[in-house]
């Protein structure tokens, strides 16, 4: 399985959990994905997903002025995506834990 398939469900919640630190551009988005590890996520991957969440009105965004060229959509949480945030943030914290467990053979096997 590659990199971006198993991306592909958690892109969404990394992009929720980065606005919700702070309203931020989409360009902004990728450097920081990029400083966290996820270098091969491109804003061309970004916007899309962007779009949607604000279909889903997970997100708004306003238009700001920048200060080098036109102005820069701002994308903030709505309520509706700060509850699918923490949703999400539960399901990962499982679905890590219990990965974690099973590539650590942590996970006792039955019949032991």
């Amino acid at each position: 399985m590659s990199q971006t398939q198993m991306l592909k469900g958690i892109i969404d919640g990394c992009l929720l959990a980065i606005i919700n630190e702070e309203e931020c551009y989409g360009y902004e988005m990728a450097t920081r994905l990029s400083h966290y590890g996820f270098s091969s996520i491109s804003e061309g991957t970004i916007y899309p997903v962007l779009l949607r969440l604000q279909r889903e009105e997970l997100v708004t965004s306003t238009r700001k002025k920048s200060t080098a060229g036109p102005k820069r959509k701002y994308y903030n949480l709505t309520q509706k995506g700060e509850d699918e945030l923490a949703v999400f943030l539960r399901n990962w914290n499982e679905i890590s834990r219990n990965v974690n467990a099973v590539i650590t053979r942590e996970v006792e096997e039955e019949g032991k």
